[in-house]
Order: structure tokens, then C-alpha cells, then sequence
């Protein structure tokens, strides 16, 4: 496959897919004989996993720090689970102040949908209010 069409399959730039081969995000990618870039199974999995460690937030450095340790063999299995283990924490904890997030604005949008209807706006739920009256 040409990094053309890798790029158009993953919606990167050319330049970011070669930027990811020359700092590690991905290994060097197989080349035909007069040296162009073919990307096989093995590489397009390799710019599947930088693609989604990418857009879970993970910096380079720590993809091309995997890339480096799974290239080391199979001693790197622990420091590989490490930093599997460091960047899922971190995630699940984005996660969990974007849930909290979440449901604020979801609190606040009905409240305001509320005022819309109504005319009056209270920071009460509906029920809380009612058993109030």
C-alpha cells in the first residue's frame, strides 16, 4: 500500500506518517526495490496503534518508548505492561472528569430546557421543587 493511500485510510498527512517513522512512532516501514514506502499488514497495524494511542492523548514520546521496547524482545514484556498500565490509568482517569463533566452539563441543559418551557429557571430538579411547594 502507497502512503498515499495509508493516509487517505487514516486520515493522517504524509508528512505526520513519515514524522511518525523517523522519531519511532511507528517502525521503518517496508520499501519496494526503488526504495518507495509499501506499507504492509504488519505496518498498517503499526499506524493503526499510533493512530489510537494518538487520539487517546498519548505523546509520541511514550508511543515511540513502546515501539522501542517491543523492538528490544521479549525481556520488555513488564516495561511494556508498565507503560500500557501508566497510560490506561491516566486515560481512565480523563475519563472519569469527563463523565463528571458530562453529567453537569447534561443537569444543566434540562434545567435550562426546563426554563425555556416555563418561563423560570431553578436550579432545583423538578421533583425536589414540587415536593417542596
Amino acid at each position: 500500500m502507497t502512503i498515499k493511500q495509508v493516509c487517505q485510510r487514516y486520515g493522517l498527512t504524509q508528512d505526520t506518517l513519515r514524522y511518525y517513522e523517523k522519531i519511532g512512532v511507528i517502525p521503518q516501514v517496508h520499501r519496494s526495490a526503488s526504495g518507495i514506502r509499501d506499507y504492509d499488514e504488519q505496518d498498517l497495524s503499526w499506524v493503526e496503534n499510533a493512530v489510537c494511542l494518538r487520539s487517546a492523548g498519548v505523546p509520541v514520546e511514550s508511543i515511540a518508548e513502546y515501539v522501542k521496547q517491543y523492538q528490544a524482545g521479549d525481556e520488555t514484556f513488564a516495561a511494556r505492561r508498565d507503560l500500557l498500565s501508566r497510560v490506561l490509568s491516566e486515560l481512565t482517569e480523563q475519563r472519569s472528569q469527563l463523565d463528571a463533566a458530562i453529567q453537569k452539563l447534561t443537569y444543566k441543559v434540562g434545567r435550562y430546557e426546563e426554563a425555556v418551557r416555563t418561563g423560570v429557571l431553578s436550579w432545583e430538579p423538578r421533583e425536589t421543587a414540587e415536593r417542596n411547594e
